[in-house]
């Protein structure tokens, strides 16, 4: 079977120079763009429940731009004014940068990592280990962050601010894809609720990251494309490899 419409379950790149349209115009393949899920801010309101008071921290770690949106946000809607002593450790420094959508960068004291990975950030974390920490999270999360902070006893409050919702699917009728692209399990349950009766035939799935694989597969669904691999490390590489070899 040809590979002649893609759905990507990512937002719409915002460069043209996106590999994914290289691909389209190289094979002459349709690709669209639709996340299965969105981050919603968790309510002023239900956030109070968890009696965390913001500013008896004197440092905040962000893992995401997500994380950055959702501390300001709620800080805005409690009517909260973080204070210009308020330091910000970051895995990475283009989530570093992102932090002057709302601060003034100059201004204030911001960490990040190295490597990308919390693991890179952690060194400096020791360094101010006297800081009372807190992290904003998902409702859904792993403890890594806490575990590593634990082991070197260092404060630690994590703040549920945010949680991951299906982005239901309204074009029904226009669901008419050769290939399905996943990047988290979240995505494939979404699919799931989207289309309750989803039969898949011949339509092909595609993931990054092996848990989300192992989603696929759970879900009872037949797994065609994986991503990452030595051969192809990214899922475009992965995509554009698949396309070559089904439209032959």
């Amino acid at each position: 079977m040809k590979i002649k419409k893609v759905l990507v379950s990512q937002p719409k790149p915002a460069s043209e120079k996106s590999p994914y349209y290289d691909i389209a115009n190289k094979y002459g393949v349709k690709i669209d763009f639709h996340p299965f899920i969105k981050v919603v801010s968790i309510p002023a309101q239900e956030f109070r429940q968890q009696k965390i008071s913001i500013l008896d921290h004197t440092a905040v770690i962000f893992t995401s731009r997500h994380s950055i949106d959702h501390f300001f946000t709620l800080c805005e809607e409690l009517r909260i004014t973080v204070p210009e002593t308020m330091k910000y450790f970051c895995n990475s420094e283009a989530v570093a940068l992102y932090i002057q959508k709302y601060v003034q960068y100059r201004k204030r004291k911001i960490f990040f990592g190295s490597t990308g990975k919390f693991e890179g950030l952690l060194p400096t974390i020791i360094k101010n280990k006297k800081e009372k920490f807190l992290a904003p999270v998902s409702d859904v999360h792993n403890s890594e962050i806490k575990t590593h902070l634990d082991k070197h006893k260092i404060e630690l409050t994590e703040a549920v601010m945010y949680r991951t919702v299906s982005n239901k699917f309204d074009l029904a009728d226009n669901f008419d894809y050769d290939l399905l692209i996943f990047f988290s399990p979240s995505g494939v349950a979404s699919l799931k609720e989207s289309f309750p009766d989803f039969k898949q035939e011949n339509i092909c799935i595609g993931t990054f990251g092996n848990s989300t694989a192992q989603a696929v597969v759970d879900a009872g669904l037949r797994l065609d494309l994986e991503a990452p691999t030595i051969a192809a490390p990214s899922i475009t590489a992965a995509l554009e490899e698949f396309i070559k070899t089904h439209n032959k």
